[in-house]
């Protein structure tokens, strides 16, 4: 049994990441347009487009129905990058968890 999640070798993708590069340009419209569509500032928009702050469970529901995509994958992405983000920086203290398995 492997000791950590299967890797396919590239970092976890930040939501913003994802929606800057390839969404955003895909669906031809400009930040203000889809800030005003999702019912947001532009400042909010932003923070999530450079990366400085996470997708909600509020934004993935507003990304997902404006995407026609649903939120789970908003919510996916956000979950993998944040669990790749924490286990580097927890690293020692979680490798100074034990494991414990029951009998």
């Amino acid at each position: 049994m492997a000791d950590g999640p299967v890797r396919n070798g590239l970092p976890a993708m930040h939501p913003g990441e994802l929606l800057r590069e390839d969404v955003l340009p895909a669906l031809r419209r400009t930040r203000a347009e889809i800030a005003r569509l999702l019912g947001v500032s532009r400042q909010t928009l932003h923070s999530i487009l450079t990366e400085r702050t996470p997708v909600t469970p509020e934004m993935a529901l507003r990304l997902g129905k404006l995407c026609g995509k649903g939120p789970e994958l908003w919510l996916a992405l956000q979950t993998k990058y944040d669990l790749e983000q924490l286990s580097q920086t927890k690293r020692s203290e979680i490798d100074a968890i034990p494991t414990l398995l029951a009998e």
